[in-house]
């Protein structure tokens, strides 16, 4: 899988998540890749990435 975290992420700590790029709706925390992956639907996730760019 190729997984994908913010530019703005760094090891000092803070919350990041990485998104899947090969599963698009799939997170993780990334200080835990081998911990529990979320899913989420695609219309539920395309809906979340077209308000959050609003922002």
């Amino acid at each position: 899988m190729s997984w994908r975290k913010s530019t703005y992420s760094n090891n000092d700590g803070g919350e990041c998540i990485e998104v899947n790029d090969a599963h698009p709706g799939q997170v993780r925390d990334s200080k835990d890749p081998e911990g529990p992956v979320l899913s989420f639907p695609p219309a539920s996730w395309n809906a979340f990435i077209r308000e959050f760019a609003r922002h």
